[in-house]
């Protein structure tokens, strides 16, 4: 009788165990879902065949969002990809992009994005979330977008062209935006096609 006693408690034990593993695993994982983010990445035109896009890769970029105090990427160097965050509270937000701050003050562009917030119920546990598509992508110099100099500040635009490759943001890296850059004959990017 003392056996069969101790083997219900350890059956007992050993279930509360497996059904209190299986009821945490089952609670859904907020951070996995994340914010979606514009997921851009830079090129610029060959000259030579207009068709054709090179991979190219900025040597030194410095990113801020207007209107807030935030520095998304801090002298960032060679870089290539771009994960940016929409705003949730507009439907605008607005980067800007510094090229060497340090040495060159006024080398800097600025990216209009127009998005649309739709706000989604997750679950219990996450509450809700925000769903985020990309209506328009411009760019040009505070005050001036997509004007020449002497609007701005008086130096041409680096951005020559952009391009929405796929609207909604996202968290599984998937391209959003291409940002086609001058040309800079100094530079050898790898070729891709368009």
């Amino acid at each position: 009788m003392k056996n069969l006693i101790r083997i219900f408690l350890i059956l007992t034990i050993i279930g509360g165990a497996v059904s209190l593993h299986s009821a945490c695993s089952d609670e859904n994982d907020c951070s996995l879902a994340g914010r979606p983010m514009m997921y851009c990445t830079i090129y610029t035109i060959n000259p030579d065949n207009p068709t054709i896009a090179l991979k190219d890769t900025l040597d030194s970029l410095t990113i801020t969002a207007l209107g807030t105090d935030s520095i998304i990427l801090n002298n960032e160097k060679n870089v290539h990809t771009l994960m940016l965050p929409l705003r949730y509270t507009s439907d605008t937000t607005v980067f800007i992009f510094r090229y060497d701050p340090k040495r060159r003050e006024k080398d800097f562009d600025t990216l209009y994005i127009v998005q649309q917030n739709t706000p989604y119920f997750q679950s219990m546990e996450c509450g809700y979330m925000m769903k985020q598509n990309i209506i328009s992508a411009k760019f040009g110099k505070p005050g001036r977008p997509g004007n020449p100099p002497p609007y701005g500040n008086g130096q041409p635009d680096q951005i020559d062209s952009l391009h929405i490759k796929n609207k909604e943001a996202n968290t599984n890296e998937i391209e959003n935006l291409q940002i086609f850059y001058n040309y800079r004959p100094e530079r050898t990017p790898d070729e891709t096609t368009n």
